[in-house]
């Protein structure tokens, strides 16, 4: 996106929503735990991979530099830039956000809805979010079998440069045609395996009811094996982009233990090269959010944005599933008030307000919360 938004305001609307949104900066693990430097894994031939995965492999080069280690039990949720504080701003200003070291398919809707978020403080273009799935290494398989057959049959009436790329690579050629807006390509989505299927549906369930706009994309499509499951896209009359995808083998080479996830990379291409101040670090949030069960955590995708236009200072961690992992984050933050939501409060639209110091508590209805926090001293 070409835009005269400087280096830093983008900086500070990426920590912002990702405070709402539960991503950490990485920075701010960096400055915590120190780093070090490794090669990368011998496995890893960073030069045979795509941009994207090229952006995704040095970030988690960087997270395991500075000795984390996400897992299933543990999962990391943050954001990184390389833009550098103190440096001269790239001219590609790239964000990455990823949900590391979970399977769920909450964290797919999580990640693109804070994505969508960042690009609407952006652009005030309309955004649309397409959405379409690879599924697991088995999908994969019979799909690029399908391909196959189908450049083969279809080759005589198909463009020559589509049908000559796949003789190397169907999924390339397949992303070509799909460009040229000529043929209709098979799905993928016809392909998924009984667990791919579920995955899918579970996202498109998260996003129908925390009432994120999306549009199916079969043409959408993830090359090479170091994608699986759901990819997207998210446009802005093109002049502003997010793709991601999920992964499981592109992380394996850099932690002990399994730290399957899901990421994002935006470019942004600006103007100005001025130098990068340190990102400001506010302190304690006044509000933790915390939430049990995924009725009250699909409320708590659609509040996120609501507290945040209204400039209510809070933080969650919508992905994270543990409810003892959520309070240790919250003491870790030391906030004056805990917001805490169920599965009972989320059918009756109602959230519990806690003052920590005190172990007071209100019961808020949702359609008055916004004005209620506004008042709490």
């Amino acid at each position: 996106m070409s835009t005269t938004i400087k280096p830093d305001d983008v900086l500070k609307r990426a920590a912002a929503i990702g405070s709402y949104y539960g991503f950490t900066p990485l920075s701010a693990l960096a400055a915590k735990k120190g780093s070090s430097r490794a090669p990368y894994p011998d496995t890893v031939h960073v030069d045979t991979l795509d941009p994207v995965a090229r952006e995704t492999v040095g970030f988690f080069k960087h997270v395991r530099d500075i000795g984390l280690a996400p897992s299933t039990a543990q999962p990391l949720f943050v954001w990184h830039t390389n833009a550098a504080p103190g440096r001269p701003a790239p001219k590609q200003v790239i964000i990455q956000f990823h949900a590391l070291g979970t399977e769920r398919a909450i964290a797919d809707a999580v990640l693109m809805r804070a994505v969508r978020s960042l690009m609407q403080d952006l652009t005030r273009d309309e955004l649309v979010l397409r959405i379409n799935s690879m599924g697991d290494k088995e999908t994969r398989s019979r799909f690029a079998r399908e391909l196959g057959t189908f450049f083969r049959k279809q080759g005589s009436v198909l463009p020559e440069p589509c049908v000559t790329c796949a003789k190397r690579d169907v999924f390339e050629a397949a992303e070509l045609l799909a460009r040229m807006e000529s043929g209709s390509l098979p799905s993928p989505t016809d392909h998924l395996s009984e667990s791919s299927r579920k995955h899918f549906e579970s996202v498109i369930e998260y996003l129908e009811a925390s009432e994120t706009p999306y549009d199916l994309a079969p043409e959408l499509l993830s090359r090479g094996t170091a994608w699986t499951e759901t990819c997207f896209e998210i446009s802005a009359n093109d002049s502003i982009r997010a793709w991601g995808s999920r992964y499981s083998d592109l992380s394996r080479p850099f932690f002990a233990s399994s730290a399957p996830g899901v990421g994002a990379v935006i470019r942004i291409t600006t103007d100005s090269r001025d130098t990068v101040p340190p990102l400001k670090h506010h302190g304690s949030p006044r509000f933790v959010f915390v939430h049990i069960g995924d009725e009250a955590k699909r409320e708590s995708m659609k509040m996120a944005d609501t507290l945040r236009r209204a400039r209510i200072p809070l933080t969650q961690c919508i992905g994270v599933e543990s409810l003892t992992e959520q309070m240790r984050h919250a003491e870790t933050l030391n906030p004056p008030y805990l917001l805490i939501m169920g599965r009972k409060e989320a059918l009756e639209r109602s959230v519990i307000l806690r003052h920590r110091a005190t172990y007071t508590e209100t019961f808020i209805p949702l359609d008055s919360l916004v004005e209620y926090l506004k008042t709490v001293n």
